[in-house]
């Protein structure tokens, strides 16, 4: 599908506080025109949930959560249910159209298992974009939580695998040929070498930096999805989205507090 006028927009956690204008960006450019995809973390309610449940502490590899049986019956819980349905209330309240759904609904992302370290964390195998555009056509905006239905044998098993929301996020932008890709998160973008922020990176640069070690632990999805993306032409950033209307900035008038990845020239 064309991608004009799609953007796809991460959000976690740690950058929705009471002082976040990142829905009210959100509902702003839907308003204006925009159809805008929410992709949505949860890892630290995930993890504060599975301490009260006394499940095992959160175990991470390259950035991604190792998921058990038992975890997952948690992640499922508070990211298709609590994070995903206070979101679609928040864009509500503020006068937005937006539906709710998780990668398991309508097939929308199928997956495989990725690795058995990892446990129940799956790898995309595709992302039905034409049910995404059914959702934009009927004037709403998806919020999208980070599972997958498990795809075997040429069909869909009783099984919903986790995945990392900056993965999802990526494939989304990848499959919908989106316009845009942001991350917003709650550091001013990719630091280099000396820690100092990266206006800009190459994909190849920016691929670098993960090799090397530079870039890590979560920030490593979040850069492999920009990357992704943005070879399917996607303009791809990471920005600070503590910052007041950082999302509107980026979009409307290229003021990016924070790191475009293989964006060429001449924004917005």
């Amino acid at each position: 599908m064309s991608g004009e006028n799609v953007i796809v927009v991460k959000i976690g956690g740690s950058t929705l506080g009471s002082h976040d204008t990142t829905l009210e960006d959100v509902v702003a450019l839907q308003r204006q025109g925009w159809r805008p995809v929410v992709v949505h973390g949860g890892g630290a309610a995930i993890s504060e949930w599975l301490e009260v449940m006394e499940e095992t502490p959160a175990r991470f590899v390259r950035g991604l959560r190792v998921t058990d049986a038992r975890s997952l019956r948690v992640v499922v819980a508070v990211l298709a249910g609590l994070i995903n349905k206070e979101l679609v209330a928040g864009i509500s309240a503020l006068g937005g159209r937006a539906i709710g759904l998780s990668g398991a609904d309508g097939g929308l992302i199928r997956v495989r298992r990725l690795d058995p370290e990892l446990g129940y964390v799956g790898q995309i195998e595709r992302v039905d974009a034409d049910l995404l555009a059914r959702l934009f056509d009927a004037g709403y905006l998806p919020v999208v939580a980070p599972l997958g239905l498990l795809w075997e044998n040429q069909g869909p098993q009783n099984q919903i695998l986790n995945i990392n929301a900056d993965t999802v996020a990526g494939e989304v932008a990848a499959a919908l040929e989106a316009q845009w890709l942001v991350f917003l998160t709650d550091v001013p973008g990719i630091s280099g070498h000396d820690g100092s922020p990266l206006a800009r990176l190459s994909c190849p640069e920016a691929a670098a930096l993960i090799d090397e070690g530079t870039v890590s632990g979560g920030m490593i999805p979040k850069v492999e999805a920009c990357i992704r993306a943005c070879e399917g032409g996607s303009r791809t950033a990471i920005i600070d989205g503590r910052q007041l209307y950082a999302l509107l900035a980026a979009v409307q008038h290229g003021e990016l507090a924070g790191t475009i990845i293989g964006q060429p020239e001449g924004l917005p």
